[in-house]
C-alpha cells in the first residue's frame, strides 16, 4: 500500500492504486481466514509432504465451495 505524505491525504492516483492493491489483497487472504478461522488449521504437524499437501489441498477446495456456498444453493 502507498501511504500518503505527513500531514495531507493521499494523491488520487495513490489512492486508486490502493484500491486496486486491497482488491486483490482481498480474493487472495479470504481462502486463508476460511480455512483458520473455520476449520481450524492453525498449525501444521509434519507427517510427509504428500499428505501435508493432500489435506492442503482438500482444506483449500472446500474453502472454495464454501466461499460460494450461496450461488451453489441457488
Amino acid at each position: 500500500m502507498r501511504k500518503a505524505p505527513k500531514g495531507s491525504g493521499p494523491h488520487p492516483t495513490d489512492a486508486r492504486v490502493n484500491r486496486i492493491i486491497a482488491m486483490v489483497r482481498a480474493k487472495v487472504e479470504h481462502p486463508f481466514r476460511v480455512i483458520k478461522r473455520r476449520f481450524g488449521y492453525m498449525k501444521t504437524r509434519y507427517r510427509g509432504l504428500a499428505k501435508n499437501r493432500a489435506q492442503l489441498f482438500t482444506l483449500f477446495a472446500l474453502g472454495n465451495l464454501f466461499l460460494v456456498r450461496r450461488g451453489l444453493m441457488a
